[in-house]
């Protein structure tokens, strides 16, 4: 099939349109009504993105469809009646800060684009749209559908893919391009819950803690963490500063004071990694709960609440003294991120994101931890949850997509990755994660200064048109 002249054609206009949907800040927001009733479920932002993938997707010439915002779908349609889909989304998690690049300007430096959401999601959407039109410009009349299916809040809680697949028919195959090359047949389950407890009334005047927040979402390693302490008595603030110093001094750890009025403000700077890989950053809460133990507030609940989480959970990234340090031979470790925090006189709470070994259930998750938290009056608030995947490796999907890879990077040893992670694979069956990072490559996804190289949009772009192609053919059997 002749469509990689097309694809060359085609690499400007590519990078213009990324950059496009780049420039619109889609993290989640607030449901909007509108003047004539029509409901944005996840905020302007998201909805301005997607009207804008929408409307690339009719540039191009394929055929959209909103489904009543909550998501939608971009299509080349086929002469069969099989639908072979990507799915994609293109909301985003919040920028942060300690950007040198405009998240939200679409920068091109050194070869790459700068952005949030130019490696998780935008990209590899935007590169599946134009391996379609590369098809389309060749002449391929496929006999699937080839259908770009968008989700809206893929990084929170799935609400948008649910309300589609309620609509509309369910793919028979496909990909989504929201992970890792050469390909993922294992995500492991996933479980997001709050440890939460409340607090009684201060019994003694002394150092008090007004408030710590930190942390952006729960699937990702908090890069900042502040706090504000008061005390009538001013000497205290020293006392704190000098321990904040032999603190410093002794873990190297980012972490400084400054007044605020009559209140001292603590910041802890860590660095941001996506939830499922959190050795990849450094977490600021654990910075923050780690010093704030070293102090002794006037709220005997607040100082147990902190001892809890040095005592139990720190920078442990497996859960091990929780006990639920789980693994399995098909997925290895449990996965374990504080994703954010928020105290205040009345209450704390924890956000946890886990990430679990595909031949576990959640309830034995949740089992080995009761003990502890009963014995620390926590209760354990369950927000989210998705079951683990698992696809053979000698799926064709697997096989066929798996020889895409090898041809186009000549990495001929490739095999099946496992993930902690959760993408849209398992919204839906016959499903599984294909790029678009590629091995060895720096993973950027949720971090500040979030980048695409141009040399690598090109590459998926050729592999993402052969895998549409082969999967979209009437020869094959999947």
């Amino acid at each position: 099939m002749e469509y990689e002249k097309f694809l060359k054609q085609n690499k400007e206009e590519m990078i213009s349109a990324l950059q496009e949907v780049v420039r619109i800040n889609s993290e989640e927001g607030e449901s909007f009504v509108c003047q004539d009733e029509t409901v944005y479920p996840f905020g302007q932002g998201i909805q301005n993105a997607f009207e804008a993938t929408l409307d690339i997707g009719r540039r191009l010439g394929f055929q959209v469809k909103n489904v009543d915002n909550y998501g939608g779908h971009i299509d080349f349609p086929g002469t069969g009646d099989k639908i072979m889909a990507i799915l994609g989304h293109i909301d985003v998690v919040p920028a942060g800060k300690g950007w040198k690049y405009d998240p939200y300007g679409g920068e091109i430096a050194d070869g790459k684009i700068y952005g949030r959401g130019t490696s998780d999601d935008k990209g590899p959407v935007i590169s599946c749209l134009y391996a379609m039109k590369a098809l389309k410009d060749a002449g391929y009349k496929p006999s699937a559908t080839i259908r770009v299916i968008l989700g809206l809040d893929e990084e929170s809680e799935w609400t948008g893919m649910d309300y589609y697949f309620s609509k509309e028919r369910r793919p028979d195959f496909g990909f989504t391009p929201d992970a890792d090359f050469p390909l993922i047949n294992r995500e492991k389950g996933i479980l997001v819950f709050e440890l939460a407890k409340k607090f009684g009334k201060a019994k003694s005047e002394g150092l008090d803690l007004r408030s710590v927040k930190g942390g952006n979402a729960p699937n990702s390693v908090a890069d900042s963490c502040r706090a504000v302490l008061s005390s009538r008595d001013s000497g205290r603030y020293e006392q704190v500063k000098e321990k904040l110093a032999e603190y410093r001094d002794e873990t190297g750890y980012k972490i400084s004071c400054r007044g605020l009025g009559k209140s001292l403000e603590i910041t802890a700077s860590g660095i941001s990694a996506h939830g499922a890989k959190p050795e990849a950053g450094l977490n600021a809460i654990s910075i923050m709960m780690d010093f704030l133990g070293r102090l002794n507030f006037a709220s005997d609940d607040q100082n147990d609440f902190i001892s809890f989480y040095n005592q139990y959970i720190g920078f442990d990234l497996n859960g091990r003294k929780l006990g639920v340090d789980f693994e399995d031979e098909q997925s290895g470790r449990l996965i374990f991120n504080v994703g954010m925090t928020e105290i205040n006189t009345e209450a704390g709470k924890f956000t946890i994101n886990i990430r679990y070994p595909v031949t576990y259930e959640d309830n034995q998750i949740y089992e080995p931890m009761e003990p502890v938290l009963t014995r620390y009056d926590i209760g354990l608030v369950k927000l989210n949850s998705k079951a683990p995947l698992y696809i053979d490796e000698n799926d064709p999907l697997i096989t066929t997509l798996l020889e895409i890879y090898k041809k186009h990077t000549g990495d001929e040893g490739a095999e099946p990755l496992v993930t902690g992670g959760g993408t849209y694979a398992r919204a839906t069956g016959g499903i599984v994660a294909y790029g678009a990072l590629f091995p060895g490559d720096e993973d950027v996804m949720h971090q500040k200064d979030e980048y695409i190289e141009i040399e690598k949009l090109e590459l998926m772009t050729k592999i993402y048109a052969e895998a549409i192609y082969k999967l979209s053919s009437e020869d094959y059997n999947g």
